[in-house]
């Protein structure tokens, strides 16, 4: 018998999966697509008339190291780019945009805020009548960069080739390895890599936005500006859990400036939005001081605490006390306007909503966004399909719920660095781009009427970045009395529109 070891046999490969061939095929098909494209044109608010041609493709999604190469693509992710005619590519920057959820599609700030096309809604954030449909967008974005907006997998039409891709790539740092592949492969398609590149998330679309600004760094495309409409970068800011009493606090600015504008507040407080604000940003600290002394608080403390909390936010003093001095979002939304039967909204708290006849305290909808997916939902469809040519039959997914339940939140892996505990955070992330690039400058937009990312939270987490002095002089944080997509009322978009013309310089 020869002493020569015999060679192993590979492993057998595990068949394929009646859902993953489906999947596959799927990518297969898209990745192969012809691009739509087409011309439109817009009228500036300068009066100028904007050309530009739009073109849609999907980029396959491939493992980046060295060993991917020539490997199957993992998943099909659907990028909207326009680009202005008559203007030679090099002078053009580059903005690569998308929204949150995790598991939202880019139609938010697509036909919100920056495209040149916008679903007109009401200022108030009231729901329109049908029919629902684009018009031009005089304060398009368009006017400083082209701009690309991605669908992340399992958004939009974007999708995996596998459901191991997808467990993969529905996580924060797998979703920053796919996205930051697709804009680098759009550059090399689109031969861009001589235009400056710039990002704009909004919500989670900020958690990545912050993320990627310091990965697309380190693949040698540093970016020159990254925009954060309605911030989540640290979730322990967002997060009402067990233990962690950050977001009690830095909630209270907020729900004070909203319980003022539906007239909840009395005195002085009451008076303007500014002086609600002002009053419960003062008390944060104090606020602050007395959750961390819980249970060693004496009766008289805890009855002022419980008192002004009271006084900022409206609410009976005998709820406060029974919510231990903790008032989390979702008690706001169903207690601070009960009597009247309404249920404020998360998303736009300016908005409130019916409740059931039996005054439910179980999250039904939100009214701060029910009145506005639909219409952006059907206004997007027909856009689409008439205008950009997209004639797809499957269901384009504008808020897929699955993803953001099933999103993987831990970040590093099983590394030493891997976040086996605690909230989800990309600041650190943002702040080292900023350490690494003394060019690179962040825009923070927040809406004053916003309680799902508050900009009390926001004004937190920017304070936090851990940069010097002189590093954090490149951000600034502006503010806009509507809600999360504060860019539905007219006066903040056009004053969102001013300020990134200012930013840019």
């Amino acid at each position: 018998m020869s002493d020569t070891a015999k060679p192993e046999t590979p492993a057998a490969k595990a068949p394929e999966s009646e859902a993953d061939r489906r999947l596959r095929e799927r990518v297969e098909k898209l990745v192969v697509r012809d691009a739509a494209v087409s011309s439109g044109s817009c009228r500036l608010a300068n009066g100028t008339t904007l050309d530009y041609t739009a073109h849609v493709a999907f980029l396959p999604v491939v493992d980046g190291n060295l060993a991917g190469a020539g490997a199957p693509p993992q998943a099909a992710v659907m990028t909207t780019a326009y680009l202005a005619k008559g203007v030679a590519a090099a002078a053009r920057p580059v903005c690569f945009a998308f929204n949150g959820g995790p598991g939202s599609a880019s139609v938010w700030l697509h036909l919100g805020a920056l495209g040149p096309k916008r679903v007109i809604v009401p200022d108030d954030g009231s729901m329109p009548r049908a029919p629902y449909a684009v018009s031009d967008n005089p304060l398009t974005w368009l006017e400083h960069f082209d701009l690309v907006f991605i669908d992340p997998p399992h958004t939009g039409w974007s999708v995996c080739a596998s459901e191991a891709a997808r467990k993969k790539m529905l996580s924060v740092d797998g979703d920053v390895e796919a996205l930051s592949e697709v804009m680098r492969l759009w550059l090399t398609r689109h031969q861009r890599w001589g235009s400056a590149v710039y990002l704009a998330g909004e919500s989670y679309g900020t958690t990545r936005g912050a993320a990627l600004a310091n990965k697309l760094a380190e693949m040698g495309i540093p970016p020159s500006g990254v925009v954060l409409v309605s911030c989540a970068m640290d979730l322990q800011t967002l997060v009402f859990s067990p233990g962690n009493d950050l977001p009690y606090a830095l909630f209270l600015p907020a729900m004070a400036n909203v319980s003022q504008y539906h007239g909840l507040l009395k005195g002085p407080l009451g008076a303007s939005s500014a002086a609600a604000r002002e009053a419960a940003e003062a008390y944060v600290p104090e606020y602050l001081a007395a959750l961390h002394a819980g249970a060693r608080l004496s009766t008289v403390q805890r009855g002022k605490v419980a008192a002004r909390l009271a006084e900022l936010t409206g609410l009976p003093q005998a709820l406060v006390e029974e919510k231990n001095l903790r008032i989390a979002d979702h008690v706001y939304f169903f207690e601070a306007m009960r009597d009247k039967g309404l249920q404020v909204g998360r998303l736009d708290a300016r908005v409130t909503g019916p409740m059931a006849a039996h005054r439910t305290r179980e999250w039904e909808f939100d009214p701060g966004i029910e009145s506005i997916e639909g219409p952006y939902t059907m206004a997007a469809m027909d856009y689409f399909g008439r205008t950009l040519g997209l004639q797809i039959e499957e269901r384009y997914q504008v808020l897929n719920r699955e993803v953001n339940m099933g999103w993987t939140w831990m970040r590093g892996g099983d590394g030493p660095k891997g976040d086996k505990m605690g909230f989800a955070s990309t600041s650190g992330d943002l702040a080292r781009a900023l350490r690494r690039n003394a060019h690179l400058k962040v825009l923070a937009a927040s809406g004053r009427y916003d309680l799902g990312t508050p900009y009390s939270a926001s004004d937190w987490s920017l304070a936090q970045l851990d940069a010097p002095a002189d590093v954090l002089a490149r951000v600034q944080h502006r503010y806009y009395d509507a809600g999360h997509m504060m860019y539905t009322r007219q006066a903040d978009l056009a004053q969102l529109k001013a300020d990134l013309a200012a930013w840019l310089g």
